[in-house]
């Protein structure tokens, strides 16, 4: 990461057990980094066999090293890309150019309600594949919604002060 980046990285432990939580489920899925910072979550996903990843990254210095990461890796533009744009304001463009994505991981600043602020918008944006999983991590003085329109979350899990929250699509009554 750029020395003067302003981000928080996922703790080793969080993350390990993050892809233990998800397990399976990224193999051959189309995924989402969004807050990508150091673009650690979306290049463990593509170890673990994700089809495609999307990062989204506003800062531009962290949006280089990821590409630097990515190409370090011999990670393609065929399996990666890297956006540098305001996360929320990625999922217009996402929606116009009709993506979908069946993971979202989602890795805001804390304190800030990014994380809320995004989980309300993408409830309204048309950008998640028919069987998805969105995972917000934040601190656990966040409030995070518990439901939306469509997206109700399922399992919540913290170690110390960091919490993963894990959403899928509320069934249809």
């Amino acid at each position: 990461m750029p020395k003067a980046a302003d981000i928080r990285p996922t703790k080793d432990r969080v993350r390990e057990s993050l892809f233990a939580i998800i397990g399976e489920f990224v193999c051959g899925k189309t995924v989402l980094d969004a807050f990508a910072g150091s673009g650690a979550f979306g290049i463990e996903a593509l170890s673990r066999g994700a089809k495609r990843v999307v990062f989204v990254e506003k800062d531009g210095r962290c949006a280089s090293t990821i590409k630097e990461n990515l190409s370090s890796l011999g990670i393609g533009k065929e399996s990666a890309s890297v956006v540098r744009m305001d996360a929320i304001k990625a999922m217009d463009a996402q929606e116009r150019r009709n993506e979908k994505f069946d993971l979202v991981l989602l890795d805001p600043p804390y304190y800030k309600e990014l994380a809320k602020n995004y989980l309300i918008n993408i409830n309204r944006h048309d950008i998640l594949g028919a069987h998805y999983i969105i995972m917000a991590e934040h601190s656990k003085h966040d409030d995070l919604p518990g439901e939306l329109s469509n997206i109700t979350c399922y399992r919540t899990v913290c170690y110390g002060d960091v919490c993963l929250s894990f959403y899928k699509a509320k069934p249809k009554q």
